[in-house]
């Protein structure tokens, strides 16, 4: 698992049946320096999200296997899944 934040929202002018229930969210995956700036290089990625994340919003993620194995056996097409909306989170001050 990873974080990340979301910086917005992908709209599919018609999903497959399986993909209703949820929205999918463009996250840039943050590293320990990233999340002590707030921002991170990392290319965007897609992430499945039923959580209701908001944009500008700290996630954790899961990604390949993992980010599908919750849909089991309704296999959803998806690579990457938010697991948590993260409210709060504390550096150790050797991270900043």
């Amino acid at each position: 698992m990873r974080l990340g934040k979301t910086i917005g929202t992908v709209t599919l002018v018609e999903p497959h049946p399986t993909m209703r229930g949820g929205v999918l969210k463009l996250v840039v995956p943050l590293s320990g320096a990233d999340l002590a700036r707030g921002d991170g290089p990392a290319e965007p990625l897609v992430a499945w999200d039923d959580l209701g994340a908001g944009d500008g919003q700290l996630v954790a993620f899961s990604e390949g296997g993992e980010a599908a194995q919750p849909f089991y056996p309704d296999d959803k097409p998806v690579d990457a899944s938010i697991a948590a909306i993260i409210d709060h989170l504390d550096l150790a001050p050797e991270a900043r």
